[in-house]
C-alpha cells in the first residue's frame, strides 16, 4: 500500500434505525471505495449505534468520504481515528486431536483462550490488534484449524 492509499479507520456516530448502514454502504460502492471492515453495534443506552469503517485512502479520499457521510441525515458524528485503541477478534475451531497445551500457550500470547471443548474440536478465541490477529492466524495454521471467523475492527480515540 502506497503512502497516498494508507488503512484509515473512521468511526460514525448513526441513529439507530432501518435502512442507515444501506445508506452508508451505498455511499462507499459508488464511489468506488471499498470497506476491509466494518463493525456495528448499538451504543449501550441510547438511540445510536457506531460503525467502525476499516478502508483504504489518501487524505484527501477520506476527507471526501467524511464530508459525504456528513450529509446523511442520521449521520450525527464521523471522525478519522489517529490516537486510538483498535482490537478485533477472531474465533478458531482445532481438532481435539491437536496439542491443546501449545494451542493454549499460543492463545495466551495473543490475549486469548480455548473457550469451548467439544466431543471431535475446541473453540479458541484471542482479541488484538489487526496485525497481531493476522500473526496469530498464521501461527495457528500448523494446528489445521476447521473454521476461522475474524471479527471487524473496532476503535476508541484515547
Amino acid at each position: 500500500m502506497t503512502e497516498e492509499n494508507q488503512r484509515r479507520v473512521v468511526s460514525v456516530i448513526v441513529i439507530n434505525e432501518a435502512s442507515v448502514l444501506s445508506r452508508i454502504t451505498d455511499l462507499f460502492s459508488g464511489r468506488g471505495y471499498n470497506i476491509t471492515s466494518l463493525t456495528v453495534a448499538p451504543i449501550p443506552d441510547s438511540r445510536y449505534s457506531r460503525l467502525t469503517i476499516v478502508t483504504a485512502g489518501s487524505v484527501r479520499v477520506i476527507e471526501q468520504i467524511t464530508k459525504q457521510l456528513h450529509k446523511l441525515i442520521p449521520v450525527l458524528r464521523v471522525y478519522e481515528h489517529e490516537d486510538m485503541v483498535e482490537k478485533e477478534m477472531a474465533m478458531i475451531k482445532i481438532p481435539i486431536t491437536e496439542n491443546l497445551s501449545d494451542i493454549n500457550i499460543l492463545c495466551e500470547a495473543y490475549n486469548g483462550k480455548i473457550v469451548n471443548t467439544g466431543e471431535n474440536t475446541i473453540i479458541a478465541i484471542v482479541t488484538d490488534e489487526p496485525k497481531r490477529i493476522d500473526n496469530f492466524l498464521n501461527a495457528i495454521k500448523r494446528y489445521n484449524p476447521k473454521e476461522i471467523v475474524r471479527s471487524g475492527a473496532v476503535a476508541l480515540e484515547r
